[in-house]
């Protein structure tokens, strides 16, 4: 195998975004670490996708009006069939469950932080903002939450990458957000949450904290490249808390949460589906081999449909 060099970098593709970037210099240096390469081997080529429109997050607009997970995906992997980039580096909790048959995404770095990071300038938990206090969130899973524990706060669509959030609380418009503490530890920013929630408050979105690395299925170097900085344990995480999200729906417009965890060979899926109003939870959970994960994964899901009942989703695709 031919080791990328200078001449023949191997190409790393990325949102533009400071965490995007942040996490595709973290894969950059695994890589170079693993294989012994120099700097220059590896190449960072930014990519601007659909959800990066700058006037599609000044709008607030929900994700489910404007396309769903793809619109962080799209245009990525348009250049890695084209051939323009080698591999894609993604937060995973933006990839839809379904893969475009010629990509393979199978390398995932150790998992991080899974929490919810709470955001205020003047409070330091949910419990505490006042009465019909406006919080800003553009995840239906958050919202969904949030009311529920909640229901006296106002909630408002908050969409934009971590600093621009930021700036909107800073603007006063909402007393408080919500971010992923996984994001802000590789910001270096950890200090900008009041608190980090606790998953028995706020189950995290499935995937949360992790990343992905996407490659062409054909392309040998990269598949022997990925093998050295795949993480075993958040690939098995993974697997099961994706079929769970997979079965149920897995687009944009369910608000839905699940979370796995290693215990030597025994991995425990927690998982909810809500209402978009928060009116009802309905929550699971399984324990089963590691190597089962998976099909755990499913079954959860399938237990969580048939206690909400045929009604439970027909709100999906409405306005």
């Amino acid at each position: 195998m031919q080791m990328p060099d200078a001449k023949t970098p191997l190409k790393i593709g990325t949102r533009g975004s400071p965490l995007a970037l942040a996490q595709a210099r973290e894969a950059r240096s695994r890589l170079i670490a693993a294989h012994g390469l120099d700097e220059d081997a590896c190449e960072i080529v930014v990519i601007k996708t659909s959800g990066d429109d700058r006037a599609l997050i000044a709008a607030d607009r929900p994700l489910k009006e404007i396309g769903n997970k793809g619109l962080f995906t799209k245009e990525i992997e348009e250049a890695l069939l084209a051939g323009a980039i080698d591999i894609a580096v993604h937060s995973m909790k933006d990839m839809p469950v379904d893969q475009p048959a010629p990509l393979v995404l199978d390398c995932y770095l150790p998992r991080e932080d899974v929490r919810d990071a709470f955001v205020s300038r003047s409070v330091a938990r949910i419990a505490d903002l006042p009465e019909g206090a406006v919080v800003g969130s553009s995840s239906l899973r958050r919202r969904a939450q949030v009311a529920n524990l909640r229901p006296d706060l106002r909630l408002v669509e908050f969409r934009g990458n971590v600093q621009t959030r930021l700036r909107k609380l800073d603007d006063g418009l909402a007393a408080a957000t919500f971010l992923a503490m996984a994001g802000l530890n590789r910001l270096g920013m950890a200090a900008v949450a009041q608190s980090a929630i606790a998953p028995e408050v706020m189950l995290p979105a499935v995937a949360q904290g992790a990343i992905g690395i996407e490659r062409r299925a054909d392309d040998g170097r990269a598949e022997a490249l990925l093998a050295a900085i795949h993480d075993v344990a958040t690939g098995a995480r993974l697997a099961a808390e994706r079929a769970f999200l997979a079965t149920l729906d897995g687009s944009c417009e369910t608000p839905i949460a699940g979370l796995a965890e290693l215990d030597g060979d025994t991995i425990w899926l927690r998982g909810e589906i809500l209402r978009p109003d928060g009116s009802e939870v309905i929550r699971g959970e399984r324990r089963s081999a590691v190597a089962d994960g998976a099909e755990a994964g499913a079954d959860l899901a399938r237990a969580l449909l048939a206690r909400g009942g045929p009604g439970f989703f027909d709100w999906r695709g409405r306005s």
